[in-house]
């Protein structure tokens, strides 16, 4: 008798487990799909949205040891005008890959949208000055395109919570993105105090930027 009803009970373990499996499999998909729908499929760097919730997020649990970095393509209007979008969208797309790299797996890059980029990374505060510098020496390499390499600046801006006496991310954005336009074309990282703190942004980004004057939108 007992060896009759194993095989019923084995068959009834499976007819439970596979709406279990789908379900697990389905929830799976859903996920990965709701995640790419927060990427940015040309860089891979988060939508300014999930980047907002993500970063602040890193920095409430992280306050002493992180660093938000604003990235700023230069001339880049030049750019596709002389080698085309598909170069425009090479150059991009190496922001997003060097930002990611510099930021590390426990950093968050996003696009916040054209050629406007943001990235915050854990950081020792002893660390952050050579970080800094690696990352302005990273981003001024020409990207490979075709057969040449193509010409690539990025302005940048830094701030931490310690600089700038503060822990939201929008205040911390906006002295990034001061410091950043301070110090435009220079290729070298320039860092946020609390003067660049008060200036007037929309959004988190510095006030008179492109874009800035649109109701609920920055450039």
């Amino acid at each position: 008798m007992t060896t009759a009803l194993l095989p019923r009970k084995a068959l009834h373990i499976t007819a439970m487990a596979l709406p279990l499996a789908g379900w697990t499999l389905h929830s799976t998909v859903l996920h990965h799909r709701l995640t790419q729908a927060n990427r940015d499929p040309l860089t891979g760097a988060w939508r300014r949205t999930e980047f907002t919730v993500r970063a602040q997020r890193l920095v409430d649990r992280h306050p002493g040891d992180v660093v938000l970095v604003l990235a700023d393509a230069d001339r880049f209007k030049a750019l596709n005008d002389t080698y085309g979008h598909a170069a425009g969208d090479a150059a991009l797309a190496a922001i997003g890959t060097r930002l990611t790299e510099w930021s590390g797996p426990r950093g968050v890059v996003g696009r916040l949208g054209g050629d406007e980029f943001a990235a915050l990374a854990r950081i020792k505060p002893r660390h952050q000055g050579l970080r800094l510098e690696h990352l302005a020496r990273l981003m001024s390499r020409p990207v490979p395109y075709e057969d040449g390499l193509l010409p690539l600046g990025v302005s940048l801006g830094a701030a931490t919570p310690a600089a700038v006496a503060a822990t939201d991310l929008p205040t911390l954005m906006r002295a990034a993105d001061a410091a950043m336009y301070e110090g435009k074309h220079s290729g070298r990282v320039f860092l946020a105090d609390r003067s660049h703190a008060a200036v007037p942004s929309v959004n988190g980004r510095r006030a008179g930027r492109p874009g800035t004057n649109l109701k609920g939108r920055a450039a």
